[in-house]
């Protein structure tokens, strides 16, 4: 009892010394990032950084408005096609495909998982982008990246609700259907609200890839700094900004580029903790905890 109890004890300690690490990891990377990009927020001025609206290093003119646009528009219209085809597709798997069709699914789903984002990147500049230039756009465009986007947080979206909707106890499905509800209203009666956290924390985690995503996104918006009126137009998300300029940024402009992810940074924070804000108050309306 004894050695059970030190090394309860010991695993605990250690658990809790690794949290502390990453909890400080973070926090270390906030202070840097936000220290290196103070002489652009002093000197440019942050109501000017936030709301202008030309990014011209070279003359001194740091306005992220368009890159703020760019992103919000990007990853809200990625999330808007991804999350009902990614629920629909954890349904599918969890309840309703049979065991041959899921043996063959499930695996192609994690393998989309997997693929870096540069193929995604590199599949939609030569599929959707000829595409997009047909219907009469320029190509390179913010539907281009809202497609490549919703490729990309698909298999993140489908593979955490599959799981979820399976950790749903069976007594609840099996009451549901004594009480004389047909399947579908067993699944949105009752599974689905049951796997409400599970789904939700998906697409939080949809949410976030879609607002840090760099490298695809360079290959398909147009990078073009204006504010974006019609999904044909060209944009300029913040990530793909930084992974563009950082190479040969030097001094203000670098530290501008600094305070671009100061500002992806709390927007990530908001987007997450307003997801788990509509989350929540999701679940207490159908008396989920």
């Amino acid at each position: 009892m004894k050695t059970r109890h030190l090394i309860d004890r010991t695993s605990r300690n250690l658990i809790f010394v690794l949290a502390l690490a990453s909890f400080a990891v973070l926090v270390a990377i906030a202070v840097f990032t936000l220290k290196e990009a103070l002489p652009a927020l002093q000197q440019v001025g942050l109501l000017d950084f936030l709301f202008g609206t030309e990014w011209r290093p070279t003359s001194g003119q740091f306005g992220i408005l368009p890159m703020i646009l760019g992103t919000v528009m990007v990853a809200i219209g990625a999330v808007i096609f991804a999350v009902p085809l990614g629920v629909g597709c954890a349904i599918l798997l969890a309840e309703v495909a049979p065991p041959r069709i899921r043996q063959f699914l499930r695996p192609a789903v994690e393998l989309l998982v997997g693929i870096p984002s540069v193929v995604y990147g590199l599949v939609g500049l030569v599929l959707v982008v000829p595409l997009i230039r047909e219907i009469g756009g320029p190509g390179l465009s913010l539907a281009a990246g809202v497609v490549v986007l919703t490729a990309m947080i698909l298999p993140t979206i489908i593979s955490i609700s599959e799981d979820s909707i399976r950790a749903v106890p069976r007594k609840y499905k099996e009451g549901a259907l004594a009480l004389g509800a047909t399947e579908w209203q067993m699944m949105w009666r009752v599974v689905l609200p049951a796997a409400r956290p599970g789904i939700g924390a998906s697409i939080v985690l949809g949410i976030g890839r879609a607002v840090g995503e760099a490298m695809a996104l360079v290959m398909v918006v147009g990078m073009a700094t204006a504010i974006p009126i019609s999904p044909l137009d060209p944009a300029r998300p913040l990530a793909p900004s930084i992974a563009l300029e950082t190479n040969y940024a030097t001094g203000l402009h670098r530290s501008a580029l600094f305070a671009i992810a100061v500002v992806l940074f709390v927007l990530i924070i908001i987007i997450n903790s307003l997801a788990m804000m509509i989350m929540r108050r999701g679940a207490r309306a159908h008396g989920v905890r």
